[in-house]
């Protein structure tokens, strides 16, 4: 199913859990950026609540159309994928949540977005939806806001500073100061809570996906170290980031014969990286303990998050170091704060890059790189988020 045959439904984006903290944020971010024609709508459980987030969006919600739509209800799932081309999802944890959204998108071609962070959600997609959505045009895509956006995009940028054909290596190296929302604290506790049930995940999905023949594509775990290009302790970041590049580099041959990435959080001095390691030792052992997780998860609640104040002084940076072929390169993805306000600007423009943009033929469940590249690169370029080669060697 081509997207011309799906431009007949009713809304080109429909943002679901827009009444959410980052869905509030994304509804914002369209409705100040919307490009002329655009059809949207925002979509939840509570209209009372849909109506009231409308009525304070610029412009006073003009045009914006609402949907009533519950993850406890699947027909209400397929009625909303039915009625867009692009299906946006803020509603986490998403492998509580986001399961029967996926499938009506699979199955009726709609293109599906969400800022899930969870290996275990997006492996079991993959098992379950990849292979209807590629029969029905979908593209599903997952983790398209700080997870995994500028890590995903950044190695892809990063590879097309590179000579081609040779083997490629690429370190990512993450810091940033911002604080993170209801939401996500308690999609970190849940994901952290599921070892064995993250573990089984990623084996079926390694049972179904084809082998990668001819090349290889390797994202293993780093060890802690002074990374001294980067002038800073290098700890390794337990997220899906080097997952989504690994997936991206098995797709695309730009990435070479034989690739490697690496992820790091970046810091400068010893005993925080230290402290920091620890912290989330003891975060990840609590969340096995089902009396200190419901303790942690009443400490920040869904829905709420940082100030206006907060958010404008928060900041990310994401340096990539590439070599390959005699040539080594040092790029950089920078913007503001990475949780709340740049990952709207990013899931929203992601969107806009699927329903509008000239894309590479797709379908099935794809990265950001992937199914966008060049194109969202550009927009997030022109949206303010710094793509750069900072220095060649």
């Amino acid at each position: 199913m081509s997207r011309l045959s799906r431009t007949d439904r009713p809304y080109d984006i429909v943002l679901f859990g827009a009444t959410g903290f980052v869905g509030a944020l994304t509804a914002e971010y369209l409705a100040a950026h919307a490009p002329e024609g655009l059809r949207w709508a925002i979509a939840g459980r509570s209209g009372q609540k849909l109506e009231l987030l409308r009525a304070s969006l610029p412009g006073g919600g003009e045009g914006i159309g609402l949907l009533e739509a519950d993850v406890a209800d699947p027909a209400s799932m397929r009625r909303l994928a039915e009625h867009a081309r692009v299906v946006a999802t803020t509603v986490g944890p998403y492998v509580k949540y986001g399961e029967d959204l996926v499938a009506a998108c699979a199955d009726t071609g709609a293109d599906y977005l969400d800022l899930s962070g969870e290996p275990e959600f997006v492996d079991r997609t993959y098992v379950l939806h990849d292979a209807r959505a590629r029969e029905t045009g979908a593209r599903l895509v997952h983790a398209c806001g700080f997870d995994s956006v500028p890590h995903d995009l950044g190695a892809y940028f990063t590879v097309q500073q590179l000579p081609e054909d040779v083997p490629l290596t690429v370190d990512g190296f993450v810091t940033a100061d911002a604080t993170f929302s209801g939401g996500t604290f308690a999609s970190a506790l849940n994901q952290f809570s599921r070892g064995r049930q993250m573990l089984a995940a990623a084996r079926d999905r390694a049972r179904h996906e084809p082998r990668l023949m001819g090349r290889r594509a390797l994202a293993p775990t780093g060890t802690p170290r002074f990374a001294k290009e980067v002038g800073a302790w290098a700890v390794p970041l337990p997220t899906i980031d080097p997952q989504i590049v690994k997936r991206s580099a098995r797709a695309l041959e730009r990435y070479g014969p034989d690739f490697r990435y690496r992820h790091y959080a970046a810091v400068r001095h010893l005993p925080v990286a230290v402290g920091g390691v620890a912290a989330m030792g003891a975060l990840f052992t609590a969340a096995q303990l089902p009396p200190a997780r419901h303790w942690l998860s009443d400490r920040l609640k869904p829905g709420e998050g940082p100030g206006p104040e907060k958010r404008a002084k928060s900041w990310f940076s994401v340096r990539f170091v590439g070599e390959g072929g005699g040539r080594r390169v040092f790029t950089e993805v920078a913007g503001g704060d990475p949780g709340y306000g740049e990952t709207a600007k990013m899931f929203a423009e992601s969107a806009l890059s699927l329903a509008f943009d000239d894309l590479p033929p797709t379908a099935g469940q794809v990265t950001t790189a992937v199914a966008m590249g060049d194109a969202l690169i550009e927009r997030l370029r022109r949206a303010g988020l710094t793509f750069r080669v900072a220095a060649t060697r």
